[in-house]
């Protein structure tokens, strides 16, 4: 199994930027960030898979613009770029494969509030 340790969290204004980080124990080709509201169920951010030196990415519809994934995949990293956070941005953030999931790290807290 791949462990996973997201980093990068914290609290940050309206407008404002953070960078999380994805550190995993393997190689995985699909990856995604996860998050969790709090009373929600939860979703899929964004994912990043490669075919050959081609990345495909996806971003749900609520971030795209704001957002942008990355990988390193020498390294088994994956990092979120995100950028005009909104107040509707506050979750716990997850990393994780695409699909069959390993099971979920810790997550990274991020907080959108003035």
């Amino acid at each position: 199994q791949v462990q996973f340790v997201e980093s990068g969290g914290g609290l940050v204004q309206p407008g404002g930027s953070l960078r999380l980080s994805c550190a995993a124990s393997g190689s995985i080709s699909a990856m995604g960030w996860f998050r969790q509201a709090p009373g929600k169920q939860r979703e899929l951010v964004a994912s990043i898979q490669s075919s050959g030196s081609i990345y495909y990415t996806y971003y749900a519809a609520s971030v795209k613009g704001r957002f942008a994934i990355s990988r390193d995949r020498a390294k088994d990293r994956m990092y979120l770029q995100m950028n005009s956070l909104k107040p509707e941005d506050t979750a716990v953030y997850y990393c994780n494969r695409l699909e069959g999931y390993y099971p979920w790290g810790q997550g990274t807290q991020v907080t959108v509030s003035s």
